[in-house]
Parts: C-alpha cells; sequence; structure tokens
C-alpha cells in the first residue's frame, strides 16, 4: 500500500515532504488539496487533519500531521532512507532537531509573513497588510542572518557544518523558495547579503534535482505569471504616462 501524501504545491511544507519521498525512492500517491479553492477546510480532509492544514499522510491506519514530524517519521519508518537525512547518532539527530524547532517561530513566520502580504493575499481573496509585511521582513531578515552566521557555521555547505543535507536542510530551503514569488529587486534586496544562504540553496537543490526544480515547477510558473502582470501593468503606467500631457493641454 502507497504512502498517502496531501499536500499543496504551493505550500512551503508539501514540496519538502514530496522532494524527500521522490529523492528516497518512496512510492506515494499524491493527493492534491488545492488551498486556494479552501479544500483544506472539507469534512473529509479534516477527518485526516483536523487542524486543517497540509500536508498531511496516512500510512496503513496511521494518520500524521505537522511536516517535521511527518519527515523525521519517513526518514524512520521506511527502509533504504540514507542516514544523512535523519542520523542514528543521538547527538546529530538533537542538532537536527533544533534547527527545526527554531525554524517555525523563526525563518517560517517572516517568510510566510512576508510573501503573503506583499504578494500573495491578493491571490487569495484578502487585503495587503504592509505593517504584517514590514514585521515579517525584520524576522525573515533577522533569520537569514541566524542561518548565516550560525547554522551554517562549519566545514560543510549544509546545516550545522555537514556534508551531506539533513532534512532540516530540505525543509529550511524549501520556506526561503517562497520569496521567489518576490519582484527580483525585492528578492535580491533581501537574499542578496547572505552568500552562504544562497551556496547552500544551491548545493541543496543540486542534492535532490531533478526533483526538487520538478516540485517547485508551480512556484516557477506562478512567479511569470505574477512577472508577467508587473510588465503589462508597468506597459500601462507608461502609455497614461505619454498621454497625461495631451490631456493637461486641453
Amino acid at each position: 500500500m502507497k504512502l498517502k501524501v496531501y499536500a499543496d504545491r504551493m505550500s512551503q511544507p508539501s514540496r519538502a515532504i514530496l522532494i524527500f519521498c521522490k529523492v528516497n525512492g518512496i512510492e506515494i500517491e499524491e493527493i492534491h488539496i488545492e488551498l486556494s479553492k479552501r479544500e483544506h477546510l472539507s469534512p473529509e480532509f479534516q477527518a485526516i487533519n483536523p487542524l486543517k492544514k497540509v500536508p498531511a499522510i496516512v500510512d496503513g491506519r496511521f494518520k500524521l500531521f505537522e511536516s517535521h514530524a511527518i519527515l523525521i517519521y519517513i526518514a524512520s519508518a521506511f527502509p533504504g532512507v540514507a542516514n544523512h537525512w535523519y542520523p542514528a547518532d543521538a547527538s546529530r539527530k538533537a542538532k537536527i532537531h533544533s534547527v527545526l524547532d527554531w525554524h517555525h517561530l523563526n525563518l517560517r513566520r517572516g517568510t510566510a509573513g512576508y510573501v503573503l502580504n506583499t504578494v500573495l493575499a491578493p491571490l487569495l481573496g484578502l487585503p495587503l497588510n504592509a505593517q504584517a509585511a514590514a514585521e515579517a521582513e525584520k524576522v525573515l531578515v533577522s533569520s537569514l542572518s541566524t542561518i548565516e552566521n550560525i547554522w551554517l557555521k562549519g566545514d560543510g555547505p549544509f546545516l550545522l557544518g555537514s556534508f551531506r543535507p539533513s532534512i532540516a536542510d530540505l525543509s529550511l530551503v524549501c520556506e526561503i523558495m517562497q520569496l521567489q514569488l518576490l519582484d527580483e529587486k525585492d528578492h535580491d534586496r533581501i537574499i542578496g547579503p547572505y552568500k552562504k544562504v544562497q551556496q547552500w540553496i544551491e548545493s541543496t537543490k543540486n542534492a535532490t534535482k531533478p526533483h526538487f526544480d520538478e516540485v517547485h515547477n508551480v512556484l516557477y510558473k506562478l512567479k511569470a505569471r505574477l512577472s508577467a502582470q508587473q510588465s503589462s501593468k508597468a506597459d500601462g503606467q507608461i502609455k497614461a504616462g505619454i498621454k497625461a500631457p495631451i490631456f493637461s493641454k486641453i
């Protein structure tokens, strides 16, 4: 029986679960729960996850939600998962837990809040909130600095100085990838100062290809659509600016 993964690829944690399963050759049945259509609020999905969030999994009679718990379970329960993802050594395992515990109240809060209130809110029928965006940006920038100067402090290219990625690398990089939805200038302003973070992202992509880009394709497509809309809007403003002097003379 295949592992059932309830996910929306627009969800950062969903992407981490899907990539992890694909990289490790775990056969899954991916069940799409479209957040924009409020499918996570349906009674059917609430029977899987009463917290009404993706991702969630069903393995036989066993149901589980919360992405970090899911990653730990899959890495522990399924044979063939390489040790570097979730080491057997207790001290290394504890270090990975320390990063994952930090993630939710720091990087995730900053990234999700900033992208929602600068890009995604209108797509979900919500108003943009400039104050919330500014507060989230402070958390995001602080989090990137922590990754750069603490979690990536070491000889290896991955978190905690490792030479192979762990579930923490995958979870955090999928989170940061949501920043791809920002316009290029805003993205570069935020990510640009953090050279180790940029190298780490590329290392994680390379360690999980081709699955990383395949799962993130939905994000890339939305980015292209948003860029086209921004370009069209800018062209309209330019044309309006050209016409304005003519009307001012009437």
